[in-house]
């Protein structure tokens, strides 16, 4: 049954929504986003990319096909609190194993149900993203100006890194299916399963390796390319990885990242990033390859995006040759893909594994597959090559 314990939203401009609580009681705080995704939640809840969100889900209707043991992205949910309008009264589905109410309790993620999701979703439409805080149990009953000091007193997202919370501490391999391409480094600043099981599938042997990683650490595996997940927090608090970025750059490995790992190649080719109104978060977001001209509809999950010019070819301010935004957003024209020219080295914004949602973009993955099998046979061909004439190795492959 629904739960009727009280329990309240609180924006930091004042605006409040009351409802009942949902999942655990007490107070928690976080960034107030909302996500359009109308299925996945239990992806979407186990997500890293959502520390320290608390996720508003505009879908009316959520927790009908309740939890199971095979669906979840990572090794817990992360969360900071989670919003909905009509939780399910049952579990109907044949893969469940325990309701999303119970599971968010056994998680201590605090919730809050029966509000009008659509106005929260127009309110931070309209201001932006903003912190925010449920209040349930003992806590519903402060006074609605000690509950907005509370809120007002937390952290902001820009300038948080968050990597160190959401990463492995040690490394962890999953073996190469099929035929075997090579070790991978993967640094894991919030990666999902998914994205490890379509770098197997394509015959990499994934190394996921904590966020604190040196790059003689890297190196050590002899990588034959390097990869930078999705995660959390704002790209220009993460100068460690951008530097060892560039250290992977110089080293002319092959990378392609994603979410936040487009943010990161920005920064490492030397451009800029800035935080977005409310940022893009769904399962549905139509995007451009400028190349094929093909849309394709694709799944998001940022906060924060890559400053550079739409179009055109731009030298890389940090001195890595030629690039060009590859793909663009077209609900907002926000840069939704880099690719370097001189250097075998390419990136999204979105996510191409999309566990619940399009596999438009899986092919991405294997792009990136037949750009290593490119860089390693180019290798192999003319090892005299190797750091000497870069530009125009990769300038090759990239083509």
């Amino acid at each position: 049954m629904i739960d009727t314990d009280p329990a309240v939203l609180v924006l930091e401009d004042g605006t409040r929504y009351t409802g009942r609580a949902y999942g655990a009681r007490g107070r928690t705080l976080g960034e107030a986003v909302f996500a359009t995704g109308m299925t996945g939640y239990q992806e979407t809840l186990t997500d890293p990319s959502y520390a320290g969100q608390i996720v508003v889900m505009t879908a009316p209707h959520i927790g009908n096909t309740g939890v199971n043991d095979e669906d979840p992205e990572s090794r817990r949910i992360w969360v900071s609190g989670y919003v909905v309008r009509d939780p399910s009264r049952v579990v109907s589905n044949f893969r469940a194993n325990g309701s999303l109410a119970d599971d968010l309790a056994r998680n201590e993620v605090v919730g809050i149900s029966g509000i009008d999701t659509r106005a929260v979703t127009r309110r931070l439409r309209d201001t932006g993203s903003m912190r925010a805080g449920i209040f349930s149990g003992a806590d519903a009953a402060l006074a609605p100006e000690q509950q907005l000091e509370i809120v007002r007193s937390g952290a902001q997202m820009a300038g948080q890194n968050l990597s160190a919370a959401v990463s492995v501490a040690e490394v962890t391999v999953t073996p190469a299916r099929g035929e075997r391409l090579g070790a991978l480094a993967v640094l894991d600043l919030g990666v999902k399963q998914a994205t490890i099981d379509n770098l197997a599938d394509r015959g990499f042997e994934v190394h996921v390796l904590p966020q604190d990683v040196t790059l003689e650490q890297l190196l050590a595996i002899e990588p034959v390319a390097v990869f930078y997940s999705n995660g959390p927090g704002d790209p220009a608090a993460s100068d460690d990885h951008v530097q060892l970025l560039r250290g992977v750059l110089d080293q002319e490995l092959p990378f392609f990242g994603i979410c936040f790992g487009n943010q990161l190649l920005g920064r490492a080719l030397g451009l800029g990033t800035y935080k977005l109104p409310y940022g893009h978060r769904g399962i549905n977001q139509p995007v451009l390859d400028k190349e094929t001209g093909r849309v394709e509809i694709t799944a998001h999950n940022h906060g924060f995006a890559v400053d550079a010019p739409l179009e055109g070819v731009i030298e890389s301010p940090n001195g890595y040759g030629r690039l060009e935004v590859s793909h663009v957003g077209l609900n907002d024209n926000v840069v939704e893909g880099l690719r370097a020219l001189d250097i075998p080295a390419f990136s999204v914004q979105y996510h191409p594994e999309a566990a619940a949602g399009p596999h438009d973009a899986n092919y991405l993955f294997d792009r990136f597959a037949d750009l290593v099998r490119t860089h390693q046979a180019r290798r192999s061909s003319s090892p005299s090559e190797t750091g000497v004439s870069r530009s125009a190795t990769a300038e090759n492959e990239s083509n």
